[in-house]
């Protein structure tokens, strides 16, 4: 049962979000890493069949779990169900307008504002991957994640100031707004201890 399965999907319709973070749908998805039936998890999670079969189904209605195969046992059907993706993320869209907002933040320095960068990050990239998904075409992404240990506020401050330049004078060399087929990316660096 050699299935595609995403490596993360990023949930963002509300019905589905809710669906997923079920306890009982939630343990069953991390279950279903592999091709399974309603009576093998029933085992598995200490459910009756039916009870599973209920949640298999919730699940499979939004698009969280697919069929892997069908095995015939006497005339009986047994169908095996594997999770869509290893692992899965709620977009900020899933809230709707209450959602969180980057430019309704006033404080650039603020947690509250580092955390809208994150859900517009998931929002805006988990909005790409499904469409490169759709077309068949690959996601070029950049992501560097490090961390550096600052002996004083003296030094994170200077070497904020330092970063804040050396981003600024790549942006300035390399950012062309007229270029014709250029195509504009998004640059969020965060700091956070």
């Amino acid at each position: 049962y050699h299935l595609p399965m995403n490596e993360i999907l990023v949930i963002d319709d509300p019905a589905a979000a809710t669906v997923a973070l079920e306890p009982v749908r939630s343990r069953l998805l991390s279950e279903l890493a592999a091709p399974a039936s309603a009576a093998t998890l029933a085992m598995r999670v200490g459910l009756t069949r039916q009870k599973v079969n209920y949640h298999l189904h919730a699940l499979e209605a939004h698009g969280l779990v697919r069929l892997a195969a069908e095995r015939k046992w006497g005339g009986l059907t047994e169908r095996l169900l594997v999770a869509t993706a290893a692992s899965y993320v709620v977009s900020p869209d899933a809230l709707g307008p209450v959602a969180v907002d980057p430019d309704r933040e006033v404080d650039r320095l603020s947690a509250g504002y580092l955390i809208a960068l994150g859900a517009r990050v998931i929002r805006e990239v988990g909005d790409l991957v499904r469409r490169a998904n759709e077309t068949g075409k690959r996601l070029a992404t950049l992501t560097m994640d490090t961390e550096v240990r600052f002996a004083s506020a003296t030094d994170r401050a200077a070497f904020s100031h330092e970063l804040t330049e050396a981003i600024a004078t790549l942006v300035s060399k390399y950012h062309d707004e007229s270029a014709p087929g250029g195509r504009a990316h998004r640059l969020v660096v965060v700091a956070h201890p």
